[in-house]
């Protein structure tokens, strides 16, 4: 059975649960397709699929915004909940403890593999790990150049715990800042400015820092992209108890959705090369795709709070298990990948067989990791009160 969720309540946002379940759920699509572009990737496929680059640039401008978003409303109902050093030490062990485990553990196969495949190193697993994993400096270069260990796809994990910090500091020094500047930030989106400024802001970063600054997610000089995600983060924190605004984007979901559309068609168009080429023209396309951004990530917000809307055992089962899926499933892709490789499966069974193995992979760990107590800290997850725990051994199959 599902119950309605009461919006009122501050407890618990249904509608933000299934957004950040959905676009976590999203990253194992994007990271199958990172197999098949021309883009950059630490393995690619033998396959070449030139159609899946307007469906990933689709994605890419705002899934990780929109994570990015949904993190600082959370954050602020953590507060509301907790004291600044109370708040610091659970996102601390929620993320630093995954993201050593993961930057140990996890992430190794992956260079390794990468490094198998680019320069087909002759030794194995082990050999790569002790005598170049652990070397805490550059390695293989000049290509692939690799600064080992790394946390590659962790990345957020770093960045949500520095721009978590960095709040948490500035709550410090003004402890009334989160509400006042919440209220103020909820007056200026007053009415269609709240489509149109956030619009200006992520247009400003991709004009401005974009071609300066890279996408690195080295954390160090990653200029583009702290503008970008600590914009969604500090954006979320701010409206998370703003009643209004989220009301507003209900209401103008169907306008964000189509001006979305708009804002993407004009940038594909562009993109595709169907005008002739100028600063312009580079200049509006640029535009409009950090317009497309924002406008994505109200409908998306808007949608939810619309429809996502009520509660049961799906949406809880999967958001304690998305973050356990989020910190093993660029490994599975990866190995699985690999596994493949040179297999002559057309592109269609690989790809299908990737996403399927790494399903499996991501539903067999999480089922592994709740039910060992020592192990779920390393995944993210609150260690299980031993009585519960008792109680879920104890439940009928």
């Amino acid at each position: 059975m599902t119950t309605p969720q009461q919006f009122q309540s501050s407890d618990r946002r249904i509608d933000l649960d299934w957004v950040r379940i959905l676009a976590f759920g999203l990253l194992i699509f994007y990271h199958v397709g990172m197999l098949y572009v021309s883009w950059g990737f630490h393995i690619k496929s033998e396959h070449r699929l030139t159609w899946l680059e307007p469906v990933m640039l689709f994605l890419n401008p705002w899934r990780l915004s929109l994570l990015f978003l949904v993190s600082g409303v959370g954050t602020r109902f953590m507060l509301g909940k907790s004291s600044l050093a109370s708040l610091a030490g659970a996102r601390s062990a929620r993320l630093l403890i995954p993201l050593i485990f993961g930057m140990l553990v996890i992430v190794p196969p992956q260079s390794y593999l990468q490094i198998v495949e680019s320069l087909g190193y002759p030794a194995g697993f082990f050999d790569f790990y002790v005598k170049h994993y652990l070397a805490f400096g550059a390695q293989f270069c000049p290509n692939p150049c690799i600064v080992l260990p790394t946390w590659n796809h962790l990345w957020f994990v770093v960045y949500l715990w520095v721009y978590t910090m960095a709040l948490i500091g500035l709550l410090a020094l003004w402890p009334a800042g989160a509400d006042w500047l919440g209220r103020k930030l909820a007056g200026m989106l007053a009415g269609p400015w709240l489509l149109i400024m956030p619009c200006l802001l992520f247009a400003a970063w991709r004009l401005v820092l974009f071609p300066a600054f890279p996408s690195t997610h080295a954390l160090f000089g990653d200029w583009y992209n702290h503008a970008d995600h600590a914009t969604a983060f500090l954006t979320g924190f701010l409206l998370a108890r703003q009643e209004g605004i989220w009301r507003e984007l209900e209401r103008r979901r169907w306008v964000a959705l189509l001006a979305a559309a708009a804002c993407f068609s004009a940038f594909i168009l562009v993109r595709a090369g169907l005008f002739a080429p100028s600063p312009a023209l580079k200049w509006a396309a640029a535009s409009a795709y950090g317009c497309y951004q924002w406008l994505a990530i109200a409908a998306v917000l808007g949608f939810a709070r619309r429809h996502f809307t009520t509660d049961g055992l799906a949406r809880r089962y999967l958001t304690d298990a998305i973050f356990p899926y989020y910190i093993v499933h660029q490994t599975a892709i990866i190995v699985i990948a690999h596994q493949l490789r040179d297999r002559g499966l057309p592109a269609g069974i690989e790809a299908c067989t990737v996403i399927m193995g790494t399903a499996l992979t991501c539903v067999a760990t999480y089922e592994i990791v709740r039910r060992m107590s020592w192990l779920r800290p390393l995944f993210g997850l609150r260690t299980a009160p031993r009585r519960l725990a008792r109680m879920e051994q104890h439940q009928p199959a």
